[in-house]
C-alpha cells in the first residue's frame, strides 16, 4: 500500500509541467502572430512602394511668359498745357464819319473785299458846295478891293514925298490895306475849313479787307459817330489767349494751336505786360502760320510743352494697379524672373501712360501688360529687346 506523503508531491511536478508547456505554447503562437503581421507590412509596404515607382513623376510647374519693359529713369517730364482763346484779326476798325450829315452814297456791301484808300461811303455835300462858293467870292471881292488899296497906298506914298499929301492920308491908306489882307485871311481859313469838311464827308478803307457789317442803307441823316460799316483785315489772322502768369514766356515763341480739330503752328506776336483784371492772365497774340482758312470768332487751344523738374519714370496705363490704402502698384521682375511688388507714386498722367516714382533695384524689369496673370513670387520668362 502506498505512502500519502508521495501522491501530493507527483500531482505537483505534473501541474508545473502542464503550466510551462502551455506558456510556451502561447509564447510560440504570439511570435507566429508576429511574424506573420512583420511579412504583411513588409510586403504591405513593399507593394506600396512598387505601386509608387509605378506612378509617372509631376511636371515642374510650367514659368509664365510675359511681355517686359525696361524701366528706364528719367530727371523731368513734359506736361501739355492747354489754353482756350480765340481768333481774331489782326486789324479791324468800325467806320463812321466825323460830321453830321445826310447819307449820300454807300458803294460797298457785307463781303466786299476792299482795297486801301477805296472810296465806301460819302454825305451829301450840297450845301458845303456853297458855302465855298459863296466865300471864294466874297474873296474875290476883297482881292480887287486890296488891289485898289495898294495903289491907294503907293499913290500917298509918293505925294508925302513931293509934299502934296498928309502922313494921316497915307496911314488911313496903310490901315485900309492890312484890313483887307485880314479878311482875305479870314475868307482862305473858311476856304480850307469848307475844304476839310468836304474831305470828311467821304469815307475811305483805311487798310485792305473785307467788310463785315453795313450799319446803313443810304439817306439816313446821320449823328457825328454813328457806325456805318464795319471791316477786318483778312490777309493774317491772329490768336488771342490769356495765358496765366506762372507760364515761362520762352515757351511761347513757338507752339501749336488746335481750331477745329486742325492744328496749325503759331508764333507769339506780343505779350501785353498788364493783366487782365478779371481772369488775371496775360494777354498773349499769336501770328498763325501759312495764312490758315479759319473764321474769326473760333475757338482755339494753344498746347504749351511745360517741363517739369522731377525725377521719375514712364509706366503703361494697364500696368498700374490700385494697392492698400489709396497706394499705386507695378508688378515686376527681378534679376530672377521672380514677380515682386513695387509701390510707386504717381506725378504726371496721361491718356495711355502715368509717370511714377519709386525705387527699382538694378535689374529689374517692368511687366507693362497683363499684370493680372500673374502673381507675387511666381517666375515668369521674358525676353527684353536692346
Amino acid at each position: 500500500m502506498s505512502s500519502p506523503a508521495k501522491i501530493p508531491i507527483e500531482t505537483t511536478k505534473t501541474n508545473l509541467i502542464s503550466r510551462i508547456l502551455r506558456g510556451i505554447v502561447r509564447l510560440g503562437v504570439t511570435v507566429c502572430f508576429i511574424v506573420v503581421a512583420a511579412a504583411a507590412v513588409y510586403l504591405g509596404a513593399s507593394e506600396l512602394n512598387r505601386r509608387a515607382d509605378a506612378v509617372p513623376s509631376p511636371e515642374a510647374a510650367a514659368v509664365t511668359p510675359v511681355s517686359a519693359t525696361i524701366i528706364t529713369s528719367e530727371s523731368a517730364y513734359t506736361v501739355d498745357r492747354v489754353f482756350i482763346g480765340q481768333v481774331e484779326p489782326q486789324r479791324s476798325a468800325d467806320i463812321s464819319f466825323e460830321l453830321n450829315g445826310t447819307l449820300d452814297h454807300i458803294l460797298v456791301d457785307e463781303g466786299d473785299e476792299v482795297a486801301k484808300g477805296q472810296l465806301l461811303a460819302t454825305l451829301d455835300v450840297a450845301l458845303l458846295e456853297v458855302e465855298r462858293e459863296r466865300l471864294s467870292a466874297s474873296r474875290d471881292a476883297i482881292a480887287a478891293q486890296l488891289t485898289f488899296a495898294k495903289k491907294t497906298v503907293e499913290r500917298n506914298a509918293k505925294l508925302i514925298e513931293q509934299g502934296f499929301t498928309s502922313q494921316a492920308r497915307l496911314d488911313e491908306a496903310v490901315s485900309q490895306q492890312d484890313e483887307l489882307l485880314s479878311r482875305i485871311g479870314e475868307l482862305d481859313a473858311g476856304l480850307r475849313d469848307v475844304t476839310v469838311r468836304i474831305a470828311k464827308s467821304s469815307i475811305e478803307a483805311p487798310f485792305a479787307g473785307q467788310i463785315t457789317a453795313r450799319h446803313v442803307d443810304g439817306g439816313e441823316t446821320l449823328r457825328s459817330g454813328q457806325l456805318v460799316l464795319g471791316i477786318v483785315e483778312v490777309v493774317s489772322p491772329q490768336v488771342r489767349i490769356g495765358v496765366p502768369l506762372d507760364v515761362d514766356p520762352a515757351l511761347l515763341s513757338d507752339v501749336e494751336i488746335e481750331i477745329e480739330d486742325q492744328s496749325y503752328r503759331a508764333d507769339l506776336a506780343t505779350l501785353r505786360p498788364d493783366i487782365d483784371p478779371v481772369t488775371r492772365t496775360r494777354t498773349a497774340l499769336f501770328d498763325l502760320r501759312n495764312k490758315p482758312d479759319v473764321a474769326f470768332g473760333q475757338t482755339a487751344r494753344v498746347h504749351v510743352l511745360d517741363p517739369v523738374q522731377n525725377a521719375g519714370t514712364w509706366v503703361p496705363t494697364t500696368s498700374l494697379k490700385e494697392g492698400t490704402r489709396g497706394q499705386w502698384t507695378l508688378l515686376v521682375a527681378d534679376a530672377q524672373k521672380t514677380v515682386r511688388l513695387a509701390s510707386v507714386e504717381v506725378l504726371h498722367a496721361e491718356d495711355d501712360r502715368v509717370f511714377v516714382r519709386g525705387v527699382f533695384p538694378e535689374g529689374t524689369v517692368l511687366i507693362d501688360q497683363g499684370p493680372q496673370r500673374v502673381t507675387v513670387g511666381q517666375r515668369v520668362d521674358f525676353s527684353i529687346d536692346e
